[in-house]
């Protein structure tokens, strides 16, 4: 059974006095969801800035497989979706919706953000709510619950949307809702920080709040990836695995902020695509 997070940082305790609360993944980030985007977590800056290159890859790859033919666009209302799963506070929907927007296929697709915390999904809601009406974006978008950390009620909780032949595209590791040849865009904290660090906030009691969360290296998320039906897919800047790894240098630290300065020379975020097998 893979260790948590906490589990690993309790073997090596940091000297940190600050009071720590452990509590359930979902209750916390329903409480973390009001601060989430404001309290300077660097890490989410850097997905942002890896995203806006990723994603016209992403979106390049999946028009050229599964857009519809004019005849198609001429005779059917629905769209192939294109689905941000763990979505939270929607900061990645935003720059899918955008990056559709660029490439000129907004009215080709449409966007499901899914989460299991209704706290995130609020803000979400707020946020993509006001990008619509700024940018008039013309792709549908829908947001709704969806716990992956209980399978038995995933099927049951999935958007009408998904209940046919599956997604197009899905942000995390959902085999399930997605149909064969479709595309898998992962991101996340990279091994060699989580196993020094791990998400959290402090609330307005000065108590730092943490959910329960894994340290998973990037051997085993191929692994599991290959397990589950999924091949690697090529992207720009990748190495031989197929696998883009930022670290922080002085350089990317004075972009990032002063909390990252303390983490360079540490590899942190980690990004990979893969396909779906038939």
């Amino acid at each position: 059974m893979a260790q948590t997070i906490q589990e690993l940082l309790a073997i090596k305790p940091s000297g940190n006095s600050q009071k720590t609360q452990y509590v359930d993944t979902v209750e916390a980030y329903d409480k973390w969801a009001e601060v989430y985007d404001t309290d300077g977590n660097f890490l989410q800056r850097l997905d942002t800035i890896e995203m806006r290159t990723l994603l016209p890859q992403f979106i390049d790859r999946v028009s050229k497989r599964f857009q519809p033919s004019p005849q198609e666009t001429e005779t059917t209302t629905t769209h192939a979706s294109l689905v941000d799963l763990g979505c939270g506070t929607g900061r990645n929907t935003i720059e899918l919706l955008s990056a559709l927007s660029t490439a000129k296929k907004a009215n080709h697709f449409s966007v499901i953000g899914l989460d299991a915390s209704r706290g995130m999904l609020d803000v979400a809601r707020t946020a993509t709510h006001e990008y619509g009406a700024k940018s008039a974006a013309q792709t549908p978008v829908e947001l709704g619950i969806l716990d992956l950390l209980q399978p038995e009620l995933s099927k049951t909780q999935l958007p009408s949307s998904l209940a046919g032949p599956g997604a197009v595209a899905v942000f995390a590791a959902a085999a399930g809702i997605m149909r064969a040849g479709a595309y898998l865009l992962v991101t996340n904290m990279h091994a060699e920080m989580g196993m020094r660090s791990q998400a959290g906030f402090t609330d307005e009691r000065g108590v730092k709040v943490r959910p329960t969360s894994y340290c998973h290296a990037i051997s085993d998320v191929l692994d599991a990836a290959a397990e589950a039906g999924f091949e690697v897919e090529e992207v720009v800047g990748a190495g031989a695995d197929g696998v883009l790894v930022r670290g922080v240098d002085e350089q990317l630290g004075d972009v990032l902020g002063a909390r990252a300065k303390k983490w360079v020379g540490v590899r942190v975020w980690f990004g990979v695509c893969f396909v779906k097998r038939n």
